[in-house]
């Protein structure tokens, strides 16, 4: 027999052999597959048809729930049944289900109490009441004011040679006090932080200073024209916060959650307040969810099923003295969405995101708290892996910052598999 055909026919017979026994072994121990239905529901965020990641590739890397929006919509109005409707076909004609809305934006006029809130909070009403007509339950969103996360770069290359983003708090003092000259940003910053701020300043080129600007004032991925700022718009917001303090925001916060919560309980919809990122007070700004008793805080004040939590690893990790595995322990029944990623951070107190298993957060003990928090709970919670880093193929594409494909097909499959290992071993 020809060497090829003998070869051909051992492939064939240990395809075979292979099968028999994998089908064997799945009928008998159906317990043992890959997941259980309390394992978390692997998901993806998607900026819809104009993002540079398809649905197909989204499909390939293993997720089958789509987190995402209808971002051409303007803040404040109302997502209208046949839009939804439009985007969810789409999804499922991909093979994938959308149950997660990241993010149903809340309009700054809420956040102050000013103006057209009023209206804007009817529209908000009556989005969620929507959403829940079409079978999507989960709605992450945040309390953020002006800007819905802060970075000071968005391709900060590692060793590597594959890029994250990253903080680093003078550059971001200097973009405070030297490029936007925010008027009374000094009592900000010790005098000692004011010089370093300086000399970061002087030391960039004109190039850097831009790109520090751009990388400041971009609006969240996906987010429409109405929200990318120049210096002055930019200002002009801040401004407009003048005289809100924590305390004001807070509870204007829950105000809104008064207001909200009883139509997302009638349309069977949780919401996920996402964590401030980074959690602590940027341009003077204040902030309402940086803490684990911040939270608590929100649910006592508004005591209902459907109000929870987004846990997102990587916003509350980047305060150190935030207890990861505590929260999930202790707030672990108001977790309706999970973001999992960790940071690395220096004696400076500047952080880069890690990919996903490196990092100053304990991954594993968090993974651990999450699994038997499901068992718990018998539920299955969606989750995705949140702030990838650029690499390989994807460092010659224009896509988000953060949201390449690679970076978080990697972070993906490093979280499927330390799942599932803790599940076999608890």
């Amino acid at each position: 027999m020809p060497v090829f055909e003998r070869h051909l026919r051992w492939s064939t017979n240990v395809e075979r052999s292979f099968y028999d026994s994998s089908h064997s072994q799945a009928k008998i121990a159906g317990s043992r597959n890959r997941y259980t239905s309390m394992s978390l529901k692997q998901a993806w965020r998607w900026f819809g048809p104009q993002d540079p990641v398809p649905l197909q590739h989204i499909r390939q890397a293993g997720a089958s729930v789509v987190v995402t929006a209808l971002h051409h919509i303007p803040y404040g109005e109302v997502w209208p049944l046949e839009e939804i409707r439009e985007r969810k076909a789409m999804i499922e004609a991909a093979g994938l289900s959308w149950e997660v809305v990241e993010s149903v934006p809340v309009h700054e006029d809420i956040k102050r109490r000013c103006g057209d809130y009023q209206r804007h909070i009817r529209n908000y009403q009556q989005t969620l009441t929507n959403l829940g007509a079409c079978d999507i339950h989960t709605v992450c969103y945040n309390f953020m004011p002006v800007l819905d996360w802060s970075r000071t770069e968005v391709e900060y290359e590692l060793p590597d040679g594959s890029r994250a983003l990253r903080f680093e708090r003078m550059a971001f003092a200097a973009f405070d006090l030297y490029i936007l000259k925010r008027p009374g940003a000094q009592k900000d910053y010790s005098a000692e932080d004011q010089s370093k701020a300086k000399a970061r300043f002087d030391a960039m080129t004109e190039l850097q200073r831009q790109r520090l600007r751009d990388s400041i004032l971009m609006g969240f991925p996906g987010s429409t024209e109405e929200h990318s700022y120049d210096l002055d718009s930019f200002q002009a917001m801040l401004d407009s916060y003048g005289g809100i303090d924590s305390r004001k925001l807070k509870d204007n916060l829950i105000l809104f959650l008064k207001e909200v919560v009883p139509a997302a309980e009638a349309a069977d919809v949780k919401l996920a307040i996402h964590p401030d990122d980074p959690p602590f007070s940027l341009l003077g700004l204040p902030r309402v969810v940086s803490t684990e008793s911040d939270a608590r805080e929100i649910f006592d004040a508004v005591p209902s099923p459907s109000n929870g939590l987004t846990m997102c690893a990587g916003s509350f990790g980047a305060r150190l003295d935030n207890d990861l595995v505590g929260i999930v322990n202790r707030l672990g029944n108001y977790i309706n969405f999970i973001h999992l990623r960790t940071t690395i951070h220096d004696a400076e107190g500047n952080f880069h995101e890690a990919c996903h298993l490196d990092g100053n957060a304990d991954m594993y003990e968090l993974m651990k708290s999450i699994v038997l928090l499901q068992r718990k709970r018998q539920v299955s919670i969606p989750m995705r892996p949140d702030h990838g880093h650029q690499m390989l193929d994807d460092l010659n594409k224009k896509t988000y910052a953060g949201y390449s494909a690679i970076g978080r097909l990697k972070g993906l499959a490093e979280l499927r598999g330390l799942e599932l290992g803790i599940e076999r071993s608890v």
